[in-house]
């Protein structure tokens, strides 16, 4: 797998922005109470939890700048499901000025990096999974191009980039049960093992496919196959996704 140093992180970044910002400018009055792609939750869910990741990484970031650490969120996990519930049912203009306004608040963080040096910089710690802030660089990637597609206007996984999805099986292979281990096969791709049990099962397909699985969300070229002892079985059952907030 390639590996993706700090600038292409940054600029993967801005590209993600840039969709988000251009998905939200074509959406209507309508479209920000109809349903997203998450159980639950409208697309001014997805909308406003864009908003609330995105300004809580830069507080990270403007933190860690001070040689200071901060939670991710104000009331921690309880208050960001609160603010979220309370501007989803926001109108579309301020969704979308509360969007731009948090993105470009992350980005300007960002793109401060290059000032900084020494302990500082993408190493500096921040509390997000008590990592530093490339770790906070690679979260904010990951909420913004699978949130993308949670607001189901067309843009599903099978946009995901190739660097995008092998950096999912990397970080998603905390999800695989232990005394299993998963051969992921990509189709034209070489593979990658994921887990380290006793017990192994092989999940082919289209390389979203298989990123998309991971992350939880509906493979959209159908082309998922796992297998065990050249049998077909059944795609294994997963744990949650990775906490944002370090084990205790």
């Amino acid at each position: 797998m390639t590996a993706i140093t700090p600038d292409t992180l940054r600029a993967e970044l801005h590209k993600a922005a840039d969709v988000v910002t251009s998905l939200a400018a074509k959406l209507t009055e309508a479209d920000v109470p109809a349903p997203s792609a998450l159980p639950g939750w409208t697309r001014g869910h997805v909308l406003a939890h864009i908003a609330g990741i995105s300004n809580a990484m830069a507080r990270q970031l403007e933190y860690a700048a001070r040689g200071e650490t901060v939670e991710l969120y104000d009331g921690g996990y309880d208050g960001r499901t609160k603010a979220i519930e309370m501007s989803a049912g926001h109108a579309l203009a301020q969704h979308r000025a509360d969007v731009d306004s948090a993105l470009e608040r992350a980005l300007r963080a960002f793109d401060a990096l290059d000032a900084h040096s020494g302990a500082g910089g993408w190493h500096a710690p921040i509390s997000y999974r008590g990592g530093v802030v490339l770790d906070g660089g690679f979260a904010l990637w990951r909420e913004l191009v699978i949130h993308t597609s949670d607001l189901n206007t067309g843009r599903g996984p099978e946009t995901w980039s190739r660097p995008f999805c092998e950096h999912l099986f990397s970080f998603l292979a905390a999800r695989v049960p232990d005394g299993q281990k998963l051969v992921l096969q990509p189709l034209g791709l070489p593979p990658v093992t994921i887990g380290h049990g006793g017990r192994s099962t092989v999940v082919s397909g289209m390389v979203t496919d298989i990123a998309a699985w991971l992350a939880g969300r509906e493979p959209s070229l159908g082309s998922l196959r796992a297998s065990a002892a050249a049998d077909s079985v059944d795609l294994p059952e997963l744990l949650p996704w990775p906490s944002g907030v370090p084990a205790r």
